[in-house]
C-alpha cells in the first residue's frame, strides 16, 4: 500500500511538472527569450517560489525545457534517418528535420539558444552553460546513428563521433544564421548543406547486410 501511494505522489509530481513545463512553453512561445520567471508563474497560476521549487532557478527550467526538446528531435532525427530512402536523401531529411523544427517554433529556438537578447531577457543567465551540452548531447546521438549504419574502418568510433559533432556544429551555425537572414529557402539551405556533407559520406561503405544510412 506503501508503495501504491508513494508511486501516486511520483504520478502527481511528474504530471504537475509537464504541466508546468506546457505553461512556460506558451509563454516562450509569446515573449522569446525575454519569458521570464514571473511570467511562467502568472500563466501557471502559481506563485514564483513555487516555481522555484520545481525546477530550482532558470537554469533548472531552461534544462527541463531544453530536455523536452532534445528528446522529440532526436526522434525525429532517428525516424528520418530510418525511412526507407537512399543515402543522400535521408541525409536531406535528417538536415531538413533539424531547420524544420527550429522554422516551427523560432521563439523556442531563440529562448534556448539566445535567453539575453531582447529587452527583459536575462542577462545574467550563461545560455552557453546549458546549451552547450545540449548540442553536444545531440552530436553523441548522431555519433550513434552513424556508427550503426557506416562501416568506417579501424577508427570507426572516432570517425563516427568526429562527424557527429561536426554535422550538428554545421546544423547549429547554419541553421542560426539562416534563421535570422532567411537567405534562401529551407529546401535549398538543405540541398547546399548535403553537398558539403556528400564529398565524405558518399565514399564510405555500408555495413554488410544493414539498411544503410
Amino acid at each position: 500500500m506503501e508503495t501504491t501511494h508513494r508511486e501516486d505522489r511520483l504520478g502527481a509530481a511528474e504530471r504537475r511538472r509537464r504541466e508546468l513545463l506546457e505553461a512556460a512553453e506558451r509563454v516562450v512561445l509569446r515573449d522569446g527569450p525575454g519569458a521570464s520567471m514571473n511570467a511562467i508563474a502568472a500563466e501557471a497560476g502559481i506563485t514564483k517560489p513555487i516555481l522555484y521549487r520545481h525546477f530550482g532557478d532558470k537554469g533548472g527550467l531552461y534544462r527541463a525545457l531544453a530536455a523536452r526538446h532534445t528528446d522529440a528531435l532526436v526522434d525525429s532525427l532517428r525516424a528520418a534517418l530510418d525511412a526507407p530512402r537512399d543515402r543522400r536523401e535521408r541525409v536531406e531529411a535528417a538536415l531538413d528535420t533539424y531547420l524544420a523544427a527550429i522554422e516551427a517554433r523560432p521563439q523556442v529556438y531563440r529562448f534556448l539558444m539566445h535567453p539575453a537578447e531582447e529587452p527583459g531577457g536575462d542577462r545574467g543567465f550563461d545560455v552557453g552553460q546549458h546549451s552547450a551540452p545540449l548540442l553536444r548531447r545531440l552530436g553523441e546521438e548522431l555519433a550513434t546513428v552513424i556508427a550503426e549504419r557506416i562501416e568506417l574502418g579501424p577508427e570507426g568510433e572516432e570517425r563516427a563521433r568526429v562527424w557527429g559533432h561536426g554535422i550538428v556544429g554545421m546544423m547549429h551555425a547554419a541553421g542560426d544564421w539562416w534563421l535570422r537572414e532567411r537567405p534562401c529557402p529551407r529546401e535549398r539551405l538543405v540541398r547546399h548543406l548535403a553537398d558539403l556533407l556528400w564529398g565524405g559520406l558518399v565514399t564510405a561503405d555500408d555495413r554488410a547486410g544493414g539498411p544503410g544510412f
